[in-house]
């Protein structure tokens, strides 16, 4: 009598679904405007927070540096989300309502509240000085410290809102980690933030940025760590292939921008240094992220193993 085999393979490293189709449809999103997007928001964020901190302690060198950056991440990165889409008034067609259970819908007002913010306050910023003391300079400065002030809670929200995003699909490598994408975007968002402020900050200024930058390198490279481990056979696509070789870059550059950073304060070489490693540390490790759920969406076993080992263990 013959016994008939398995319809479908045993979960294991080589599993492979009917005809080796992928089970989920792949990412669609775009390079390089998906993860610039990405980059540019998280940096807008945290320069958003670190213009409020630096205006408040007094360090107007700092917060106008961090103004700006903010405002011209903003911009550019609601540019990139919307030629992402395709046409340019889908994005506006996302503000026609407000959807809380809907990350997209969130993300959107968050990023059009950050950009108006922190551009307002950064236009203030670079007005303020062209109008007579006496006459509406008094009432422009008031006014953008109003918009930066508000950017104190829109930034943080714009630096970590993507990870929600990506994490909220069904995309493996995205979705199983949701705990550590928050911490590794905010990370990074941290080091970019801080790098662009060294390079744009004289030293004697600089040195809040570059305590940003280290921690903020710190951060990421403890968050992708921890991450990559914890996932298990879903961290596959983190280490391996195109994505593997983007986040082992991304951890290099980091690591060794943040330290550079941290010792970097009377050295103009050694800030150059570290702000362009941070920099391309932070893009690399956008890339990669993208990179590495289109490895897990690709795969069948990235969506079929891990299931299967959730109902063997409710078993």
């Amino acid at each position: 009598m013959r016994t008939e085999g398995a319809a479908v393979p045993e979960a294991e490293a080589g599993f492979r679904s009917y005809y080796g189709k992928p089970v989920i449809k792949p990412p669609v999103w775009h390079e390089p405007h998906m993860p610039t997007y990405l980059y540019l928001g998280g940096m807008s964020g945290v320069s958003s927070s670190m213009a409020v901190m630096a205006r408040l302690t007094g360090n107007h060198r700092l917060a106008r540096t961090a103004r700006l950056a903010a405002a011209a991440g903003a911009a550019v990165g609601a540019a990139l989300l919307a030629a992402e889409l395709g046409r340019p008034e889908r994005f506006l067609n996302m503000l026609r309502v407000f959807k809380p259970t809907s990350p997209m819908s969130v993300g959107s007002w968050i990023l059009a509240a950050q950009s108006g913010l922190s551009a307002a306050a950064a236009s203030a910023d670079l007005t303020g000085g062209l109008l007579p003391a006496a006459g509406g300079a008094p009432l422009l400065a008031a006014a953008g410290d109003a918009a930066l002030l508000a950017t104190g809670l829109t930034g943080p929200l714009t630096a970590t809102y993507t990870a929600v995003l990506v994490a909220d699909t069904a995309v493996p490598a995205w979705h199983e980690a949701y705990r550590e994408l928050p911490f590794l975007f905010a990370g990074s968002a941290m080091a970019a933030a801080g790098a662009v402020a060294m390079l744009a900050t004289p030293r004697a200024q600089a040195a809040p940025a570059r305590a940003v930058a280290a921690l903020g390198a710190a951060v990421e490279t403890a968050a992708g760590t921890v991450m990559e481990r914890r996932l298990g056979m879903v961290g596959r696509p983190y280490r391996e292939g195109r994505a593997g070789r983007l986040m082992g870059t991304a951890r290099m550059l980091t690591a060794g921008g943040g330290l550079l950073a941290a010792v970097a304060g009377r050295s103009r070489v050694l800030t150059a240094l570290s702000g362009l490693a941070l920099t391309a540390g932070s893009l690399c490790t956008r890339f990669g992220v993208l990179e590495a759920g289109r490895a897990s969406a690709a795969d069948p076993a990235y969506t079929i193993v891990p299931q299967r080992e959730r109902l063997s263990a409710a078993s």
